[in-house]
């Protein structure tokens, strides 16, 4: 900080800490194997069954479960040793995918697998998340977090042909197992790679009561409810929930428009990769300047959308669809804002909150889209929502501005 004014960090920098480097890679390798996982299972359940709607459902459950998990498990992450957490739930999924990679299990008990396996992976991320804050200091954390997010992005655009390509190569059950693989990798990569530090709910004062694990979920909760700034930045999250029905409505636009399935690809990568360049560019700028247009981005997020009501074609769709992801780029100092301002032995659990509440808007966005969408048309379906996403985005952006003006900024971390 220099003046008063924090300074913007460099990537070499972020990059120079070596337990963020082993972050990283872990969190790549969990990218991967999800990918892998979601399409070893969509063609496993497929080949067993021949039914379009079990393969859907169980492509949907590795998502469902974390709306329930999320905030229930998500408080794991204040209560015991972080490294240890994500440790061991590293090692609790790489068995439970290798035992879903066997051949003669039931189905039904596969799917109760990856549900169990979705279940630990909410205290992996919550965990993750919060020790990314102590690992990278002020303005490095949301060029690390920026990194992890991109690595995200490009896999939706890529990932999926590649884990066709792997499922093809290996079968399913070989899928599974380079899951399972990616898993102890990224197990192994903590162990070594990140400093074992006391659980951040000992950081407490001694005259301080213990409170029930019920009772932390609950006071973190609390929390970003009572908290005008959290619950700011949780609302212009939330906005994704518009503005994610491009995802929904991909396929049945694209054939209002009279493409295919080539242009419903297209489509789906449009998106992502905006976002992708959105979040690069918004890492040039100075702190200050992302914080200030948190709100118009949420805003410019939506705008797209509206245009969709015209049926421009493909090309044109595709250039507003980028424009929508590039801006969505706001997520990005939105989530590091949260995060840093939250107390370190309160990061697990309010991120479960955000977290809930961000998948469950997406869903919700989605679900709406798509009954819209049956009763008028998918592109009329995207424009309401889209202004229905101004609205919400200009409200949301307003509460921000209010509670910034009192925001006292990143809460301070703990660096041993």
């Amino acid at each position: 900080m220099v003046g008063g004014v924090v300074e913007r960090a460099r990537w070499r920098d972020v990059f120079g800490h070596a337990e963020f480097r082993a972050l990283f890679l872990a969190g790549v390798l969990s990218v991967v194997g999800d990918q892998l996982a979601r399409v070893a299972l969509s063609v496993l359940v497929f080949e067993r069954t021949e039914s379009a709607g079990l393969t859907a459902l169980t492509y949907a459950l590795t998502y469902i479960p974390d709306l329930v998990f999320g905030p229930l498990l998500a408080g794991v992450a204040d209560r015991y040793p972080r490294r240890r957490v994500m440790i061991i739930t590293d090692l609790a999924r790489a068995v439970l995918v290798a035992a879903m990679a066997i051949d003669m299990l039931p189905l039904l008990v596969v799917i109760l697998l990856l549900v169990a396996l979705q279940g630990f992976g909410s205290p992996f991320n919550a965990a993750r998340a919060a020790t990314l804050p102590v690992v990278l200091p002020g303005d490095h954390y949301v060029l690390g977090k920026a990194a992890n997010d991109m690595v995200v992005q490009f896999s939706q655009v890529l990932g999926f042909g590649t884990g066709g390509l792997a499922v093809v190569a290996v079968g399913t059950s070989g899928g599974l197992l380079l899951d399972s693989a990616t898993f102890l990798l990224s197990a192994a990569l903590i162990a070594f790679g990140v400093k074992s530090r006391p659980a951040p709910a000992a950081a407490r004062q001694d005259d301080e009561p213990k409170r029930t694990y019920f009772k932390d979920m609950a006071a973190g909760a609390s929390l970003v409810a009572r908290t005008p700034s959290l619950r700011a930045l949780v609302a212009l999250a939330m906005v994704a929930g518009f503005y994610v029905t491009v995802e929904g409505l991909a396929v049945p636009y694209a054939n209002e428009i009279g493409g295919g399935p080539e242009a419903a690809g297209l489509l789906l990568a449009a998106s992502p990769a905006g976002a992708v360049a959105g979040m690069w560019l918004i890492t040039l700028w100075p702190p200050e300047r992302r914080m200030r247009l948190l709100g118009p981005l949420a805003v410019a997020a939506c705008v797209p959308l509206v245009f969709c009501a015209f049926r421009p074609g493909l090309v044109p769709t595709l250039v507003l669809w980028a424009l929508s992801g590039m801006a969505s780029a706001y997520h990005l100092p939105t989530s590091a804002a949260f995060v840093q301002a939250v107390p370190d032995h309160q990061r697990g659990q309010a991120f479960g909150v955000a977290s809930t509440a961000l998948k469950g808007s997406q869903g919700l966005g989605i679900l709406l889209a798509g009954l819209i969408a049956d009763r008028s048309s998918p592109s009329l379906a995207l424009a309401v929502v889209g202004a229905a996403g101004i609205l919400a985005a200009l409200v949301a952006g307003t509460a921000w501005t209010r509670a910034r003006q009192g925001w006292e900024g990143p809460a301070k971390t703990v660096t041993e």
